[in-house]
Formats: C-alpha cells, structure tokens, sequence
C-alpha cells in the first residue's frame, strides 16, 4: 500500500518534482528504514515510526528540535555532518553511530546516511536522514547458527501439518512466548492456493491451524487446537496481512491494532488473560502466493518485538514456506496419482466358478509417493481365469498412467488367449514401445521398466500355468497347510531385453490358496526379499482361515506401519468343476462326426436340465465340428462345461486359427462361423499343444438354477 506524505513534509517538498516526491513516498512505505526530515535550520519537521522504534523516541519529543536534542548517542557529531551535507549537498552514507541502552532496550549500533533536498531550481529545503539497522542486514553468529539449525528441523517430511508444527515449535521459545501457523485449507488438500487471501464476497477463506507452541503447558493462549479451522475476523490485523502481503510489526500492542482485536471478544480476553504485548503478523509466502500466516506473541517475555525479530521471523517462516509448498506440491500430486491409480484399478474382481478372490492394495507413504502396482483378475473362456499383479518401476502420475496403460495391454492380450509365456512376451514388446515414444531425454524409469506374473487356473483339470517377468514368484498354501513356492522361471523385467519367457504348469489341489503379491509386501529398506518370503510363508500358513483373515494376517505382520513401496495381494483359493458339470467325447473326422455331436449334446442338455438351449447348442455344435472336419482333420473332441454358462468346446489337429467372413451369394461354404457368431454370446479359439480349440458360450437360463456353485469350507 503506498504510504502518503505527511503535510510537513509535503509543505517543504511542495516545488519537489513528481520523481522527488515518488522516491519518499517509497522511503515512506519502507517499515525497516527510520526516515526524518529536517528544514533549513536543521529542525525536525517529520519522522516515521521506525526511527521511534529504533533509538527509542517517540515522534513528539523530536518535532521542531535540532539534531542534537532530536537525536540519542552521538548527536552533536551527527548535527555538525548534517550541517555539512545542507551546506554543500555532498551526502554521506551508512555513518554508524552508538544509541546507548535505555529503558530495557539494549545498545544498538545503527546506520545514518543524509541527503539534501533541493527545489526545481537547486536551491537547498533540508535535509533526509535514512537510518538503517546493519543488525537487520548483517546477521549475528547467533542468528546464523539459528537459521543453520532452522534448516535440518523445519520441513523434515513432506506433511504441510507437520511442517506448520516444527515451525512453531522452533519458535518457542527463542524468539517468542507463543506462536500459531494458520494454512488456508487449499495447501491443506494440495490445491491452488489465491493470490491473496483476503475476504472474498463478504467471507474470510478458511484456515487450517498446522502449527501450535507455547511456554505454557498446553497452550492455554489458544482458541483452537491444532488441526483445527481457525475463525478469522473479517476486519483485523490477520486479513490486513494476507490483503496486503506484508509482515505487521507491534511492538506495543495497543491503538488501532488491540482496538481491532478487541473487535474479537474470545481473542481479547486471551490477550488480556495472558498479559500478550507484543506482536508480530507475517505472511507465508513461496512462489509468488500466500499459503498462510505465522503468528507471534510475546506475553511473559517483557522485551518487545523490534525490526531484529522480524527479520528473522520472515527468514524462517520464507524457510517454512517453501518446505510447505513442496509439500503441498507433493500432496496434490499425490491426490492425483491415486485417483488415477483408483481409476485405473478394478473396482471389483470375480473368480466366478473357479476361484474365490480377495484382493489388498496399500498405496505407498507421503515420502515416498505413489506407485505402479496393479492386480486383476480376468475371465476366460470356458470357465478358466487369469490372474494377475504388475509393478512399474518409479513412483507418481507417471508410474499409474504407466500401470493403466500396461494393465490394458493386459487385459487386450487376454482376450486373445495365449499362454502366459506368449502373453508376456507381446508384452515385453508394448513395453519397449512406450519407451521409445518418448525423447531419450523425457524417459522416465516409469517408462521404461516393469514386472508381472500372469497366471491361469483352469477348474476343469485343476492345471495352473503361470509365467512371470522379474516378478516375485507366487506361494501356494496347499489343503494340508503347507506352503510351497513353485519354481517359475524368473525372466528379465520387462522393457529391458528380448528374452522369450518360459511357463510353469501346475496341478492344484482343490482349496489350494494361491498367492500373489507385489515387492512391497515382502520387502523394505531394512529387510531383503528371502527374509520377507519367510515371513509370508510363516503368516500364509493357515489351512482353515478364510481369504479375509488371511488377508488381514499377512497386511498387519508388513515390517512398517507406513510402507515404502506399493503393497498388493492378490490371494485365490481355487475351486474345481465336479465331474457331472463336465462332459468329452471324440469324434470321428468323417462326415458323421456332426450328427454324433447333435445327439451326444442334447442328451447332456437333457441331463443338465438345459433344454431350452437345445436348439441353439445342436447348431452351434454342428457348425463347429463341420468346420473342424472340413478344414482341420483329426483327432477331433467335443468338450461341454456347465458353470455360470454352458461352453461347447471342439478341439482339432490343425494350427491354423479359424476366420470369420462373409459368404457371397452363391458361396456354397463359408457360413458357418458367421453362424456361430450370431447364434453364441461369445466366441472364440486358442491353441493347444496338439492343434487348436474353438469355443462357443451361451448364457444359462436363470430358471436353470446354475449359478455360484459353492465351494466345501463355506466360503
């Protein structure tokens, strides 16, 4: 706010130039530099309040009087300089002079400069002195071994609640009896913080109080605790501060500010109570915005504040301020980094008749930032599912964009159905696309690395293939309560080589419980993998415990509270499909394969109960087998599964996958998988060790009675 020109001054400077008169309204506005005005005659005709509070005069007792008697220490030198500087306009600058103690104020060394002031036409109106405080630019060995120490204690995380209290308690009691950090509620929760922060509309923004200490137990002083909101009168020395954007210094608080305060009835009789006195106000800048304001009081402490203090008051809070907008930085990032990584995440997973499935996802700390894990579990054709967990390397926006671009690379490469050796290896592929899409300089490790393991489980044959690439390898918890750990390749992470992966087939157990897990859940800075393995084996073995309280076991035995790293868990206990819900015949590779095949499924439909799906399943099959006759060759089986849905299956002896077009007019062949197409809810095929495996799916009237087969524990 620009300061106005006292009359006394204004009527010697009234021929000034608009430049001259500028200039002083800037020195005027200056709340560190003591600034008086004296006549031709060497008498006092203004002063600022800052000279008063830097040798101790009020303002009264120097108006109309000489240097000598305006002045303390050493005057009568000072009134010979200025008679000198008024004589031939030669300034003299930054002349130090002693003001002796007095009144409970220590001796003080300041420094004066004196100008001439002239008029238009050169003729001289007085003299200015500038009187400055070389304590307020020069800081003390004591300061500066505060300010070293304010380094390592002040922002030590990245929590802006945290760091408003180390601010405050670093304060107390040095340079303050009582001190409050008041943050708007936007750094709180990471967003943007205005400009200025004053009232907007008639309201005062809201604050947050991050930062309570006092010399008092408790801080009796306060109003609110810490982690409180903070009610701001809309007309007081607080919202003139966060308007303004400069710091209020009051030595003695009285006049026009305790009048204000006063305006707040609970906050004046604090300050009554407590014997408050001195005051100082200063705003939290970092960046060019406000985040908040620091408040310190001095009640038992009888010393008032002076510009010394608060100089180093702004030096730590300008020190607090950039650690708090890191943090909220980090914070708002953070935000966004989960709600992508909740976005990007499944919502809800399903084993359906194969599994049962309970997943955990712990993202990481404050300090170390959100990452790249993902889990999912994916249906397959013919009641089989796929399972699941990934890491990207590095943390933040990047890492979970990264994760839900691979995730759907994923889930994209199992709807085609290979093996979990091929799916990793087109994978590996896309990796090292991402990677070279953007400039070498702009690569990230986000970018460039990743591990995975992917499983299938099939219900039918009880047959587990997995493959993994860099990833920790499962822990399967077998019925009779031990826990092994199958050994599956390890392969190379991928986006780092070109190395084909190899898969691990297994046959379960039905209640086996298969474990899958990130790095996070076995693994800190102060405990390597083999001994976090150990643990997980220790906790996992529990036979007759639920999913759930499995889950919460392995969870709550983590190593920290607060993890470093991404935690996910993936536990699924496996099902098998009973003998009457599956039906296989093979099938002579002639023509009467496809009338056997009619006759065999309607007979299984019969059994089944499924008689309304007749007439659709004897052309699906018939179709089907036809095409494996007349373009594979044997051996050709025909494989029924009833779960959620009722799958018919042919197998064949030929690689080569089948392709679905349309017949013109006068094609005599060519219709069949169009057929299939329209007549299935799904289609699809895969290969096979031996050939190649088509299938066709038909959602299962619900007056069937098929649904969520149970599994034996209850679960």
């Amino acid at each position: 706010m620009t300061a106005r020109i006292p009359a006394g001054l204004d009527g010697i400077l009234r021929t000034a130039s608009t430049a001259g008169r500028a200039t002083l309204e800037s020195l005027v506005s200056r709340p560190r530099v003591g600034l008086a005005v004296w006549d031709t005659d060497l008498r006092c005709v203004w002063v600022n309040g800052t000279l008063g509070r830097q040798d101790g005069i009020p303002a009264p007792r120097r108006q109309g009087r000489r240097p000598s008697r305006a002045l303390r220490g050493d005057a009568d030198a000072l009134e010979t300089v200025m008679e000198r500087v008024l004589a031939d306009g030669a300034p003299v600058i930054g002349r130090e002079y002693r003001v002796p103690a007095a009144a409970g104020r220590p001796e003080r060394v300041l420094s004066v400069s004196f100008f001439r002031l002239d008029d238009a036409d050169g003729r001289p109106l007085g003299v200015c002195s500038l009187v400055q405080d070389p304590a307020g630019r020069r800081w003390t060995g004591r300061c500066l071994a505060l300010l070293s120490d304010a380094a390592t204690r002040i922002g030590t995380t990245l929590d802006v609640m945290r760091t408003g209290q180390e601010l405050a308690d670093f304060a107390v009691p040095f340079l303050a009896d009582y001190v409050t950090v008041e943050l708007t509620e936007a750094v709180r929760l990471g967003a943007e913080p205005l400009d200025r922060l004053g009232p907007t509309g008639g309201r005062v923004p809201v604050f947050r109080r991050a930062g309570l200490a006092s010399v008092r137990p408790g801080a009796p002083e306060s109003l609110w605790n810490r982690g409180e909101a903070v009610y701001v009168a809309a007309a007081s020395p607080f919202t003139q501060v966060l308007s303004s954007g400069c710091s209020l210094l009051e030595p003695d608080l009285a006049g026009s500010t305790r009048a204000r305060l006063d305006l707040d009835p609970a906050r004046a009789e604090k300050i009554r109570a407590y014997g408050m006195h001195s005051l100082m106000v200063v705003p939290m800048h970092a960046r060019g915005i406000l985040l908040g304001v620091a408040v310190f009081v001095r009640g038992g402490n009888p010393a008032p504040f002076d510009e010394e203090d608060l100089l180093l008051a702004e030096e730590l809070v300008r020190r607090a301020a950039l650690s708090l907008d890191n943090a909220r930085r980090y914070t708002r990032e953070r935000a966004a980094a989960l709600a992508l990584q909740r976005t990007l995440l499944p919502h809800r997973v399903t084993g359906g008749a194969a599994l049962d499935v309970v997943t955990r996802y712990l993202p990481a700390d404050a300090e170390d930032g959100v990452g790249g894990d993902w889990f999912d579990v994916i249906p397959l054709p013919g009641a089989r599912v796929a399972l699941v967990v990934g890491d990207v390397v590095g943390h933040g926006l990047d890492a979970a964009a990264t994760m839900g671009r691979l995730r759907m690379a994923v889930r994209t490469l199992a709807e085609v159905d290979l093996p979990p050796d091929e799916l990793l290896n087109h994978l590996n592929e896309v990796v090292g696309r991402l990677a070279q899409e953007d400039p070498a300089e702009e690569q990230s490790a986000s970018s460039v690395g990743a591990t995975c393991l992917y499983a299938v489980y099939d219900p039918v044959t009880r047959a587990c293939a997995m493959a993994r690439a860099g990833h920790p390898p499962p822990a399967i918890l077998q019925p009779d309560g031990k826990v092994v750990l199958p050994d599956v390749p390890a392969g190379t992470p991928l986006g780092l080589a070109t190395l084909p992966y190899e898969s691990t087939e297994l046959e379960l157990p039905e209640g086996s419980v298969i474990a899958l897990f990130s790095d996070g859940l076995i693994e800190d800075r102060r405990h390597d993998i083999d001994e976090g393995i150990d643990r997980l084996s220790a906790h996992l073995a529990r036979p007759g415990a639920t999913l759930e309280e499995l889950s919460r076991v392995l969870i709550d035995t983590l190593p920290a509270t607060r993890p470093s790293d991404d935690v996910t868990l993936l536990l699924a206990r496996t099902r098998s499909l009973r003998s009457h819900d599956t039906a296989s015949w093979e099938l002579p590779a002639d023509a009467s394969a496809a009338g056997t095949a009619r006759s065999l499924a309607v007979r299984q439909l019969a059994r089944w109960g499924l008689e309304k799906l007749t007439e659709t399943t004897e052309l699906l099959v018939s179709e089907l087998v036809t095409n494996a006759v007349l373009h594979a060759g044997g051996p050709i089986r025909l494989n029924m599964i009833r779960h959620q849905a009722l799958v018919c299956e042919v197998t064949d002896g030929s690689t080569g996958a089948p392709r679905l077009r349309h017949a013109h007019p006068y094609d005599e062949n060519g219709r069949g998988l169009f057929l299939v197409a329209r007549l299935a809810g799904r289609w699809g095929s895969r290969h096979t060790p031996d050939g190649k495996l088509v299938w066709a799916e038909q959602a299962v009237p619900a007056a069937s009675g098929i649904g969520h087969l149970p599994h034996p524990t209850g679960e």
